[in-house]
């Protein structure tokens, strides 16, 4: 089951790339983000209020649990996506996705260092067969020495710290499901917290507000439904840590590329995508995760 909802969770966020794609055409990320972590608030709040009414179990705060959500919060869907639009700007998007492929190490060392997690020889061999056909998968990055030195390093460390922040923010999610297993609170709790890091940090609140007047309607619907599958991908991630080990749900979530190659491909017709390199690294990547499921 716990591969079942890192599935769904891969999806979700599968999804919700396919749709920023047609967001940040129509408005600015600037301003669109403050609608992706306001639906990321009310659409999961939504959930657990139709949750709470129908539950047997009763319901209790933990503080704990609540406090690894929000630090969590911080450091993966605020810092992670700060840090993630600084490094496609910096390395190009190419780059950046080779970058992002990389988070399920960072969540590796963490769920070592603070949940204690240890995956035996066939889990790694499986992690290291979906890393090689996840690198398979991307686009070629071209060469580094078309970029400026001091780019490159800039872009580097903000790569680093784009996939820290991912790993590790799942980490913390893992921690606080174990004491407290409130998926659809404790994703409102993590992005209160985000919205919260944002607001602190905005300056340009009059150009923010004349993005969203000029925005039609599409494009708000385009970015609350970013939020509403970046909500679900939270959700199910969240859950799928409490049946299969933390690195494990982590690495099947990041294989969103088995999402959106097809749709690259078939759909928006870069036929330039399909290769023997491609099909081979989707392939690996199916491979691993089936033998991740029947383990």
């Amino acid at each position: 089951m716990g591969i079942t909802y890192a599935l769904l969770a891969m999806l979700a966020f599968a999804t919700n790339i396919i749709i920023t794609r047609s967001a940040v055409a129509r408005m600015p990320v600037e301003a669109g983000f403050f609608i992706v972590l306001a639906t990321n608030v009310l659409f999961p709040a939504a959930l657990f209020a139709a949750e709470l009414g129908v539950r047997a179990a009763p319901y209790a705060w933990h503080w704990k649990g609540a406090g690894l959500f929000a630090i969590g919060g911080v450091i993966g869907t605020f810092l992670g996506r700060r840090f993630l639009f600084d490094t496609v700007k910096l390395l190009g998007p190419s780059r950046a996705s080779v970058f992002h492929s990389t988070a399920p190490a960072f969540a590796l060392v963490g769920a070592w260092l603070l949940a204690g997690e240890l995956l035996g020889a066939y889990e790694l061999a499986l992690m290291a067969l979906v890393w090689l056909g996840l690198w398979l998968t991307q686009p070629r990055a071209g060469s580094m020495h078309a970029l400026a030195p001091d780019m490159l390093r800039k872009g580097f460390l903000a790569g680093l710290l784009t996939v820290a922040g991912f790993g590790f923010g799942n980490v913390l999610r893992g921690l606080a499901m174990r004491d407290w297993s409130e998926a659809a609170l404790g994703t409102v709790i993590a992005s209160l917290a985000a919205l919260a890091c944002q607001f602190a940090v905005t300056r340009n609140w009059a150009r923010i507000g004349a993005h969203l007047r000029a925005a039609d309607h599409s494009a708000i619907l385009l970015y609350a439904g970013c939020g509403v599958f970046t909500s679900l991908g939270s959700i199910f991630i969240s859950l799928a840590m409490t049946k299969i080990e933390i690195a494990l749900a982590v690495l099947v979530v990041h294989t969103t590329p088995l999402v959106i190659f097809p749709v690259s491909v078939f759909l928006l017709k870069n036929r330039e995508e399909l290769s023997a390199r491609t099909v081979s690294g989707a392939a690996l990547v199916l491979a691993g995760i089936g033998l991740l499921a029947a383990r």
